[in-house]
């Protein structure tokens, strides 16, 4: 009984130093998982409220930088702002040239600006410009439509809850996304975009614009002109996709208006540049517009009577747009 008890007294002691042991180590381990899980890759949860953010997104084109204004109150809507033909690789045009981010900082909805995409009408392309070196193949459709929302879901963002803006070539990109993956956008609209890409002249004049911004192939993006790819992404073409979308159009008539002050010879040939653009945005915009007309497919168009194709005119369309954005988004 002795050696029973020796051998039963022993073994408590052993346990009750074990539990002490644990005791002591339960929190250090408990601190050192927490740390763990505070620098994992984020879960699905609600967005963050408010605040500007950059972040590098992985694709398949290597990582691209990401602008973000999220949703004042942590909302999952989020708009998509493209930019135009010479989108820069540091900044989206839409953080410095406009007042953007002013417009939406108390609103429920977080502003998505991708960085880069020079000529790229934001579309998949067949092969890399072989004009000038291109390493890598545009794949920007596959990006915003894809992995773009699979990192935005981690942060809170929905999927489905989006809507998607740009200004002229942005522009046409827009409604090519949105016409094509309806269950990730609400709204769509276009800023002095290329609207009738079928139209007489409309691919050389892409195909000049391209060369000029960047030394871009066009061939590279959509094939010869008679490829099927440049139907596809023409809005005059798919524009019966577009039923049931909220949308936004605009285009000014090209006459200088109320931002247009040249001084210096440069700015005389800028705005004359801008005239120029803008009447042609406008004949594409009043063709879609009739073809949509006898479709029967309703959208809010814009028209103003004075207006060139600068940044700008772009931002005070946005905020026209605005409250028919945060209502097709429920961003109130």
């Amino acid at each position: 009984m002795r050696i029973g008890r020796t051998g039963f007294g022993t073994n408590l002691k052993r346990r009750l130093l074990g539990l002490s042991a644990a005791a002591l180590v339960l929190p250090l381990t408990a601190g050192i998982a927490g740390t763990a899980v505070a620098g994992a890759a984020p879960i699905a949860h609600r967005a963050p409220s408010g605040g500007f953010e950059e972040v590098m997104v992985p694709s398949s084109m290597g990582p691209i930088k990401v602008q973000i204004q999220w949703a004042a109150r942590g909302g999952n809507a989020a708009l998509y702002l493209l930019d135009g033909l010479r989108a820069r690789d540091d900044r989206n045009a839409w953080t410095f040239e406009t007042n953007a981010l002013d417009q939406y900082r108390n609103d429920n909805v977080t502003l998505v600006m991708p960085v880069g995409g020079q000529s790229s009408f934001y579309s998949d392309w067949m092969a890399p410009s072989n004009f000038n070196g291109q390493k890598s193949t545009y794949k920007w459709e596959t990006f915003l439509t894809k992995e773009l929302p699979d990192y935005l879901e981690t942060r809170g963002v929905s999927r489905n809850n989006n809507g998607v803006l740009g200004l002229s070539m942005g522009g046409s990109a827009a409604l090519t996304l949105a016409a094509y993956h309806r269950d990730q956008f609400k709204f769509a609209g276009s800023l002095s975009g290329y609207l009738n890409i079928s139209a007489p002249g409309m691919r050389e004049a892409i195909r000049v614009a391209m060369l000029d911004a960047g030394r871009f192939n066009v061939d590279s993006m959509w094939g010869p002109p008679w490829s099927k790819a440049w139907l596809r992404n023409d809005p005059f073409v798919f524009a019966p996709q577009l039923k049931g979308l909220s949308l936004y159009v605009s285009s000014a008539s090209g006459l200088p208006g109320e931002y247009d002050h040249p001084r210096a010879p440069i700015d005389y040939y800028n705005t004359a540049n801008g005239m120029g653009l803008e009447a042609l945005a406008l004949v594409n915009t009043r063709s879609f517009q009739v073809r949509m007309a006898t479709l029967g497919i309703p959208a809010t168009y814009s028209f103003p009577s004075n207006g060139t194709h600068s940044w700008p005119y772009w931002s005070a369309e946005l905020f026209k747009a605005r409250n028919q954005i945060l209502d097709a988004l429920n961003a109130h």
